[in-house]
C-alpha cells in the first residue's frame, strides 16, 4: 500500500510558496478584521464593561477613569486586536488546514477535523462562562471592599482604570478559554497514543492539584474566580477521560485489519 500523497510530492520550493500564500491570506484577514474591529472598539468595550455597569446601575456617580492621555486610545487598540484575533481564528485555522491537509491520509483528515471545529467552540464557551457567570460575582466581591467615610475613616471608592479593567477581563477570558480546550488537547493526545484513559485516571489527584495551582496563577487573588476556574478544569478533565476512552488508539490487530481494508 502506498501513501495517497507519495505520487504527488511537492518540491521544497512549492511548499514554501504554498506556506507564503497561506500566511498572506491569514495576515490579510487579520489586518482587515483589525481595522473593522477598531471601528467598533468602543461598543465592544462597553459590552465588556456591562457586568460592572449592571452592578452599579442607578448610581450616576460611578465611572471608569484613565490617567494617561493615550490610555483610552491604546485600550481601544487592544480591544481591536483581541476581537480580530478571535474572529479571524476560523480563517487562520482554515488556512492551516489547507496547508496541512494535502499531506494527510483520509482517516487522518476525518480524525483531525472534529478537533479543528471544537477548538473555537470550546474557547467561546469558556469566554461566555467568564462573562455571564464569573464576572458578576467577582465584581461584587471586589466592590465589597469599599467603605464609607466618617467616624475617623476615609472613604474608599472603587474607580477602575480602563486599561486595567480590560487587561483583567481579557486575562480571565483567555484563561478560561484556554482551560476549556483541555478535552481537545487530551483527546488528541489519546488519539495518537501518547496518553490513555487509564493513565489519566491514575493521575487524577495530581490533575486536581494542578487545576487549583493554575487557577491561582491565572485568576485574580479571590476565591470566587479561583474556584470558578478550578472546578470547570476538574470537570473538563473527567470529560477528557471519557473522550480518551472513546478514541483509544486501536491495538496492533485492529491496525492490521484497517491496513487490509485500505488495501
Amino acid at each position: 500500500m502506498t501513501n495517497s500523497f507519495d505520487d504527488a510530492k511537492m518540491p521544497m520550493l512549492d511548499h514554501l510558496v504554498e506556506l507564503r500564500k497561506r500566511l498572506t491570506w491569514s495576515a490579510g484577514a487579520f489586518f482587515a478584521l483589525f481595522m473593522a474591529s477598531f471601528y467598533f472598539a468602543g461598543p465592544v468595550f462597553d459590552f465588556l464593561v456591562q457586568p460592572l455597569y449592571d452592578m452599579w446601575q442607578g448610581d450616576e456617580s460611578r465611572r471608569l477613569i484613565f490617567t494617561a492621555l493615550h490610555e483610552k486610545f491604546l485600550t481601544e487598540i487592544k480591544v481591536a486586536f483581541f476581537v480580530s484575533a478571535f474572529v479571524s481564528f476560523p480563517i487562520i485555522s482554515n488556512q492551516i488546514w489547507l496547508f496541512v491537509a494535502p499531506g494527510l491520509y483520509k482517516h487522518e483528515k476525518r480524525a483531525f477535523l472534529p478537533f479543528l471545529i471544537a477548538t473555537p467552540v470550546l474557547f467561546f464557551m469558556g469566554g461566555a462562562f467568564v462573562y455571564y457567570v464569573i464576572l458578576p460575582v467577582a465584581w461584587d466581591f471586589f466592590a465589597s471592599y469599599e467603605q464609607s467615610g466618617g467616624d475617623g475613616r476615609l472613604a474608599i471608592q472603587l474607580e477602575p482604570k480602563v486599561d486595567q479593567y480590560l487587561s483583567l477581563v481579557m486575562r480571565l477570558i483567555f484563561a478560561f478559554g484556554l482551560s476549556f480546550e483541555l478535552p481537545v488537547i487530551l483527546t488528541l493526545l489519546a488519539k495518537v497514543g501518547i496518553i490513555d484513559a487509564a493513565g489519566l485516571r491514575k493521575k487524577r489527584r495530581y490533575a486536581i492539584v494542578a487545576a487549583f495551582i493554575a487557577a491561582a496563577v491565572l485568576t485574580p487573588p479571590d476565591p470566587i474566580s479561583q474556584l470558578g476556574l478550578a472546578i470547570p478544569i476538574i470537570i473538563l478533565y473527567e470529560i477528557s477521560i471519557w473522550c480518551a476512552t472513546l478514541v483509544a488508539k486501536p491495538g496492533p490487530e485492529a491496525d492490521e485489519e484497517e491496513g487490509v481494508d485500505e488495501e
